[in-house]
């Protein structure tokens, strides 16, 4: 019988198992111009026993940053630091993929001297933390088609320069009401030109980017998130009939560039639309399944004996517990994740959460 500990072949790449490291923005890239540091190094090397690790979201450009200290991968200098990362990764016998987010409308001017831009300009509901404490999102200007072409180049350069750092491929962020997903919806996109005012219209940037990227570095390497529903950074996809159109085309479109992976986070009560999607999947699906406001659990592992997803990724079980797959294999003992020092700090709530013996 297949369990979530049976080995995987992912495109051309063994696993080990079937358990993932979801992407999980930590806030602690404090080496000059965003870069990785050596304490993220240890971080991502103590989860090597992962089956596959999906890195922080990672901006691969300048306007692409959302937050304070989160790193790039648009400059020579992150491209070697990241190289530390990797290599610390692969020495555990570790998989690691970067995931690549431009986070749009949603960040603010004193983070990165720009404004931030989106697909319209509609400002977001909500604050955006920064250092000088949370603000008010701001209006984004809106991405002319010149700019749009620009920033998909810039998807295609931050892989690149991905492959160049080490990793063994990467992930494009359509998920959590960042700048694909802001593309995807019928609220933050109301342009009425090719890239909005019909679902098939407003999937063709997140089509268009992944194609690119696939260009770039081989579709074998390129993986795809998604949240259909998830109303994260004010996006709302409230329309039953828009939201399955939506995903629908957008699965559709991405099935025939060969992409490695579909990962799924589940928002509430599209369990339903979840399946059918993954049904249409040719590939891996992975699935970041909906547990409510607790972390994934050792239930989810059934999710993989029963068939609806390939790979299973854990977030806040895998921050608080290094050795994860070894404690699900045991049925536990689980250490708790400490939500205080989730975004930012030091080695604390990082890379001191102890493990097994």
């Amino acid at each position: 019988m297949t369990t979530a500990f049976t080995p995987y072949d992912l495109g051309d790449t063994r696993l080990s198992h079937r358990i993932v490291m979801a992407p999980m923005t930590r806030s602690r890239a404090y080496g000059s111009g965003q870069s990785p540091t050596d304490l993220m190094a240890t971080y991502y090397a103590q989860r090597a026993s992962g089956g596959l690790i999906v890195t922080e979201g990672t901006q691969p450009s300048v306007v692409g940053q959302g937050y304070p200290d989160t790193p790039g991968i648009h400059s020579a200098e992150q491209i070697a630091a990241w190289r530390k990362v990797t290599d610390a990764v692969h020495a555990e016998g570790g998989v690691i993929f970067l995931q690549i987010m431009h986070t749009g409308r949603v960040g603010h001017p004193t983070l990165m001297g720009l404004t931030p831009v989106g697909p319209s300009a509609v400002r977001a509901e909500g604050q955006v933390y920064t250092h000088e404490g949370p603000k008010e999102f701001v209006t984004p200007a809106e991405l002319t088609e010149d700019e749009i072409a620009r920033t998909i180049a810039d998807f295609a350069d931050a892989a690149r320069n991905a492959v160049e750092a080490g990793f063994d491929g990467v992930e494009l962020h359509g998920a959590n009401g960042y700048l694909i997903h802001q593309f995807l919806a019928p609220n933050s996109n109301r342009r009425t030109d090719g890239w909005g005012g019909t679902p098939d219209r407003r999937i063709r940037f997140a089509v268009e980017a992944a194609k690119a990227v696939a260009e770039a570095i081989g579709p074998d390497k390129v993986g795809f998130r998604i949240s259909p529903g998830n109303p994260y950074n004010d996006i709302d996809e409230s329309d039953r009939a828009d939201l399955e159109a939506t995903y629908t085309a957008l699965v559709d479109a991405l099935a025939p560039l060969g992409l490695v992976y579909l990962h799924q986070m589940e928002a509430p009560e599209v369990r339903d639309l979840m399946v059918r999607l993954r049904k249409s999947w040719p590939g891996t699906f992975i699935l970041n399944p909906f547990t409510g406001m607790e972390p994934t659990g050792p239930d989810a592992l059934a999710l993989v004996e029963d068939g609806t997803a390939d790979l299973i990724a854990y977030g806040g079980l895998f921050l608080a517990n290094p050795d994860l797959p070894a404690r699900l294999a045991a049925g536990g003992p689980f250490n708790t994740p400490d939500r205080a020092t989730s975004f930012g700090g030091d080695h604390r709530g990082y890379t001191d959460y102890p493990a097994l013996g």
